[in-house]
């Protein structure tokens, strides 16, 4: 059986909670919201894998987490996502952050990589350039949105939240009728001790 997987930052509690708080500003909008305990940064997608492939990705990441200092991440807004395109997400946006593009770099780096034997099975790894720390708040129903009456809803946000990132986690996305549903197969620690941003 192949499993739908990605690496991702799980949320502390309390920051889930004052995310599901906002929603209520939004509550008339068509969208879908994310369920609270489904909050999560995705650092890299990796896709469809068979269960032993699973077990060697899982072996990797613990490895590279080891290798990785506890940091923090700061949000400064909620706005619609992604830029420069027709909104599709409401999301919660955080600052660039060189620790988490190294972090994702070295994923992908042993994830992708030749030497893993992974095979076609696995998607291509797609650099981070472009790489912009995002927290899905809502999807947008987008035939609902472009046929809103009035002119399209602004939604920016300030907001100041630091999450302290103390792990990694490789996660399952399973495709159910209301919305996808996470599982978490593997949580890595964060290995060398100390906070840093």
């Amino acid at each position: 059986m192949k499993r739908r997987i990605f690496i991702a930052i799980n949320l502390p509690e309390d920051v889930k909670n004052k995310l599901a708080a906002c929603r209520n500003e939004w509550a008339d909008l068509p969208v879908r919201f994310t369920k609270k305990d489904s909050l999560h940064l995705t650092i890299v997608f990796i896709g469809y894998v068979a269960d032993e492939e699973m077990l060697d990705i899982c072996q990797k990441v613990r490895g590279v987490a080891k290798e990785n200092y506890p940091f923090s991440l700061r949000f400064s807004r909620i706005c619609l996502g992604p830029p420069g395109k027709p909104p599709r997400l409401i999301w919660l946006e955080g600052e660039k952050n060189e620790r988490l593009s190294r972090l994702k770099r070295k994923l992908e780096k042993v994830v992708f990589s030749k030497e893993n034997e992974l095979g076609d099975s696995v998607d291509e790894g797609g650099g981070d350039k472009k790489f912009l720390p995002h927290i899905t708040l809502a999807r947008i129903r987008q035939m609902e949105w472009k046929s809103l009456s009035e002119e399209e809803p602004v939604i920016d946000q300030k907001i100041s939240l630091d999450v302290p990132i103390g792990s990694i986690e490789v996660m399952e996305s399973c495709l159910m009728r209301g919305g996808a549903e996470y599982i978490v197969l593997e949580s890595a620690e964060l290995g060398k001790i100390g906070l840093a941003t």
